[in-house]
């Protein structure tokens, strides 16, 4: 199951020492067991995907935070998940930085990726996903679609963030 998911860490994890290209292609070079040439067309193809083609041979400490989460998107979307989780993918970033991993989340959303992300990113949320679940205390509290939850809110837990959250332009 784990080989038809892929992740994407709230803190990056990049190897330091390894170039955006080298960071997207170890999983498919050791997990996978893809050969050097098939791994680099295969990374090439997804540091394209988020924008960073010109970036394959910068080391994340040459690059910005936004450049290094959409360089973390790339190594998963390298393995060819089913399903992408991503964990607070804006969270680390800059606040104009937040824009350009918006965006590829968008792009991969419209070309029909199933994710899961988790996000305090309620505009991003309202915008961009099918369904939206509240959760508080590790509880589910409300799940329904962007409308219903943003809109209308059942629970009183949930209208209460809503308007905290909201109010802060957050």
């Amino acid at each position: 199951m784990r080989q038809h998911i892929g992740m994407v860490f709230q803190s990056f994890n990049l190897y330091p020492h390894l170039s955006a290209l080298g960071n997207v292609t170890l999983a498919l070079r050791k997990a996978v067991g893809r050969g050097k040439s098939e791994s680099e067309e295969m990374g090439r193809a997804a540091l394209d995907r988020v924008g960073l083609l010109e970036k394959v041979d910068a080391y994340p400490g040459e690059l910005s935070g936004g450049q290094q989460q959409r360089v973390a998107i790339a190594r998963a979307l390298a393995l060819e998940p089913q399903i992408l989780l991503m964990d607070e993918p804006t969270s680390a970033l800059d606040p104009e930085l937040v824009g350009g991993v918006l965006k590829v989340i968008r792009e991969l959303r419209q070309s029909g990726m199933t994710m899961v992300v988790v996000s305090h990113e309620m505009q991003f949320a309202r915008e961009a996903a099918d369904r939206v679940v509240f959760i508080n205390e590790g509880e589910i509290v409300e799940q329904g679609t962007p409308e219903q939850i943003f809109g209308s809110p059942e629970h009183a837990r949930t209208r209460e963030f809503l308007k905290r959250i909201l109010s802060t332009g957050t």
